[in-house]
């Protein structure tokens, strides 16, 4: 499936990318689960076991904490926090905003720590921002190629408004010389001798 979000758009082949990314940062990272969201909660991509999870609603959750973290932030004067660090009794997520604005979640248990994470984080978070540059690079060669195509089109499209225009004109010479030959076929014979 091929995934819109904001301006930038991922193809099957991206997500699957990205898939096997978060599928590597889990067994780095001993993690139960890793989920790329965007910043406007849409699930991008995920990996691991999310069974029994609802990732609609952790992926706008996130989103939205990530916002009041922002806000957080700039309140006592920092650009942004890195990183979030959530600890229950049996599971954790880290959360970092990533590559453009996307946001990367990391559920793990007893089995990990936050400081293996962090520091596989770090690395998927690189890839991530290779893949997303990618994807914007191929977007923005397609985009002048569109508009060398539609140009291209624009074109023909004028030129056969004229030879329409032109084919009208000849249609309507014609009809009126029907017309007239039809009325006075003698004048067929006028025009010739006129000519001699």
């Amino acid at each position: 499936m091929d995934t819109a979000w904001g301006d930038l758009f991922l193809f099957a082949e991206d997500e699957q990318r990205l898939a096997a990314m978060l599928t590597r940062l889990c067994a780095d990272a001993k993690a139960r689960a890793a989920f790329l969201v965007d910043q406007n909660g849409r699930l991008l991509a995920a990996s691991g076991d999310s069974a029994g999870l609802d990732t609609t609603s952790l992926a706008s959750l996130v989103a939205g904490s990530i916002a009041a973290t922002g806000g957080l932030a700039r309140l006592i004067g920092e650009r942004a926090f890195s990183g979030l660090f959530h600890e229950g009794e049996r599971s954790h997520l880290y959360v970092t905003v990533v590559s453009e604005g996307l946001i990367l979640v990391v559920s793990f248990d007893r089995s990990s720590s936050a400081g293996l994470v962090r520091f596989r984080v770090r690395r998927a978070s690189e890839e991530i921002g290779q893949v997303i540059k990618d994807v914007r690079s191929f977007l923005d060669s397609a985009s002048v190629s569109l508009k060398k195509v539609e140009s291209v089109l624009l074109e023909q499209q004028s030129e056969l408004t004229r030879t329409f225009s032109s084919l009208g004109v000849a249609v309507e010479n014609l009809a009126r010389f029907s017309r007239e030959i039809a009325e006075e076929p003698s004048a067929i014979l006028r025009t010739r001798k006129d000519k001699k």
